[in-house]
């Protein structure tokens, strides 16, 4: 593995890199949750969130339902569907700009049309540690928390003023005291809960990134990569074969999550 080099003069990147002869041991297969699903996605307690038609379906590690939420496609089909706080769960639309917010039973808490709170670009919205919403409003380049109806709680400076090209995030991410953004091109953006930019961290053309505990996860070219923030420590997984074709993959609390014909199939990474 190569050592990934700062493209920000400006910003010191310090990290070691794990280099090891990798065998198929690395990735031990758990189970397959069997089914035929569209999208899936995992919390930080290990629940699956199951997404099949016009249904969505909560179920534990073990298999068990706990909760099953039938007016998906309400708005059409959700772009994603953002567990950051396995309280809640938060549905997005782009095409209707509005979220739908679910408890842990999977029951409408509300919903937020965001062109009627006068925000027109969003793309990407994520939910906060205390229960309210991050978006970036590509309008005016901001990060915005916003309350349950819609009011703003709290708003960065423009963007233009604070970097030199603005950022195009793909994914935000609530955790351990920052929001994280994604850019394919310029890598991780970090800032704490108050709005205020802390540090980048340049992982380019990663995909289904997450952050989960202190460690982050992203995709890239067959490989997995996973970072230690405390231990600055990157490690590059290759995928295995016999991880056959998948249609969607993640990287969630120590496992690897692969969604495919049969299902979901889950490995345990080693």
């Amino acid at each position: 593995m190569k050592k990934l080099k700062t493209i920000i003069p400006a910003l010191c990147l310090c990290f070691s890199v794990a280099t090891y002869a990798q065998s198929d041991s690395v990735f031990q297969f758990v189970k397959t949750v069997e089914g035929d699903f569209s999208y899936f996605n995992v919390d930080n307690l290990d629940y699956l969130y199951l997404l099949s038609n016009n249904q969505l379906k909560k179920i534990t590690a073990k298999g068990d339902s706990v909760a099953v939420f039938n007016d998906v496609k309400k708005y059409g089909n959700p772009d994603f569907i953002d567990v950051t706080n396995p309280l809640k769960a938060l549905l997005y639309y782009k095409n209707y700009s509005t979220v739908v917010m679910l408890d842990r039973f999977l029951t409408i808490r509300n919903t937020i049309n965001f062109r009627k709170q006068n925000i027109f670009y969003v793309n990407n919205v994520t939910l906060s540690y205390d229960n309210y919403i991050w978006i970036f409003d590509e309008e005016d380049y901001k990060l915005k928390k916003i309350d349950e109806e819609g009011k703003q709680l709290l708003s960065t400076v423009d963007w233009r003023i604070l970097f030199d090209t603005v950022p195009a995030p793909v994914k935000m991410i609530d955790k351990n005291n920052y929001v994280y953004l994604y850019d394919t091109e310029k890598g991780f953006y970090i800032f704490d809960y108050y709005g205020g930019f802390k540090n980048r961290l340049p992982f380019l053309n990663w995909t289904d990134v997450e952050v989960t505990g202190t460690t982050m996860y992203g995709f890239s070219k067959g490989s997995l990569y996973s970072y230690e923030l405390k231990s600055l420590l990157l490690k590059e997984y290759k995928l295995p074969a016999f991880f056959g074709k998948f249609s969607a993959i993640k990287a969630m609390n120590g496992k690897v999550y692969l969604l495919n014909e049969k299902g979901i199939d889950i490995y345990q990474i080693k």
